[in-house]
């Protein structure tokens, strides 16, 4: 098959959850199929990630992202509005993008155009006509939920504001433009529920995230007593983590300080905004973006997920779950994946349910050690990448063949 995928962003380096999903997925799909991306450069610099790209990719094009504020774009994102629009949609199109899309349609009949985010979902309108050509589109995310979700915690009244106006125009605009789609695709039974309940219409398959279990490998266990160091993930410019992060300091880490007076946090993570800087101590470190992640989880035997919004799958607690690293985690930081709470991880959702949990994994060596092999088991079952990979070609299949019928 020749495959399109239209991106948001160039997917390597492996920077952010949504690029680490299409990342393994096109190298696997390119094993079977002619696969070519379409994708902006978040930065210029970036461009350096194309030529591994192209190591298994047979096209990739690539635009660098326009880097304007919001007010020199205000009467676009108005003219949205006013058309149906949501206002966000703005910032990611471009002319120049919109003519690669086109000259690629033109030069090849694709098989497949999967577009990834609905936030994309526009570029749609670019492709030339082809009868035989389907169209899917990934939802990493249901937007709209997300937004409203971002809102509910942002301080900032202005993101505030505009993330509430974002998830009432998404929610109104993303299950019906999806309509347009031969095929949507969710990370998650529950997004599946939430895009088929505003659009019962929809043909909606659900492929979960997943781990590389081959590069991840389970790391020893830890001697007793364990150490009391914990490990935070993210991109710390977007917002759910960026609360996540104020959050768990501020509310959960003073109970656990009560009772572990050296315990140590490490946030981890690209672009971090001046207030998760401004955590840093001598008991906090904020690294920034890292080249290796390992040397972190080493070194920090507990991983926790205290995220109030968001949307999607933690890609996060997959990667610690196959390096046998445990994870507490609130309701929406697990929501999506298949685990149990006191099975696969620990669940809690109060400040003092969550530091409670975290403790008990500094001192209970048999609950560490179960956990520990429960969430190796479940990446290995579930959710590596060949397996995954499968699922998302099986639903190609399908859709080539009612071309075909």
């Amino acid at each position: 098959m020749q495959i399109l995928v239209i991106a948001d962003y160039l997917p390597y380096p492996l920077i952010g959850g949504d690029r680490i999903r299409i990342y393994n997925l096109l190298k696997r799909m390119a094993r079977r199929h002619e696969v070519s991306l379409v994708s902006f450069l978040e930065k210029p610099e970036d461009v350096e990630g194309v030529a591994h790209l192209k190591q298994f990719c047979a096209h990739v094009e690539t635009v660098n992202f326009e880097q304007r504020s919001r007010w020199a774009k205000l009467p676009g994102l108005l003219g949205y509005a006013l058309s149906g629009k949501p206002p966000e949609l703005k910032l990611l199109y471009s002319r120049e993008f919109e003519q690669k899309v086109r000259q690629l349609t033109t030069a090849i009949d694709f098989d497949i155009v999967q577009i990834e985010h609905a936030r994309m979902a526009l570029y749609l309108e670019t492709l030339n006509r082809s009868e035989r050509r389907k169209s899917l589109v990934t939802f990493h995310n249901f937007t709209s939920q997300q937004y409203g979700r971002v809102s509910s915690v942002e301080k900032n009244w202005g993101r505030k504001f505009r993330t509430w106006l974002n998830a009432v125009t998404m929610g109104y605009w993303e299950p019906r433009y999806a309509g347009r789609f031969d095929r949507c695709v969710t990370v998650s039974e529950e997004d599946r529920r939430l895009l088929l309940k505003s659009n019962p219409r929809l043909k909606v398959d659900v492929i979960p995230n997943g781990v590389d279990i081959e590069a991840y490998q389970p790391q020893p266990l830890p001697s007793e007593p364990i150490k009391p160091s914990l490990l935070f993930l993210g991109n710390m410019g977007y917002p759910p983590c960026v609360d996540a992060a104020l959050y768990f300091c501020s509310e959960i880490l003073p109970y656990i300080y009560k009772a572990e007076p050296a315990a140590e946090f490490w946030i981890v993570g690209r672009d971090p905004r001046p207030e998760v800087l401004a955590l840093e101590n001598a008991r906090v470190h904020v690294t920034g973006r890292v080249d290796d992640i390992l040397p972190y989880y080493q070194q920090s035997p507990v991983c926790v997920v205290p995220l109030r919004a968001g949307g999607g799958t933690r890609l996060k607690i997959l990667e610690a779950m196959a390096l046998s690293r445990p994870v507490v985690s609130t309701s929406i930081g697990c929501e999506g994946l298949d685990v149990a709470h006191g099975e696969h991880l620990l669940i809690a959702d109060t400040p003092a349910q969550f530091a409670k949990q975290t403790l008990r994994l500094f001192r209970d060596h048999a609950l560490y050690q179960r956990l520990s092999m429960n969430g190796r088991k479940l990446v290995e079952d579930r959710y590596g990448w060949e397996r995954i990979a499968e699922e998302q070609m099986r639903i190609y299949e399908e859709m080539t063949a009612e071309v075909s019928s």
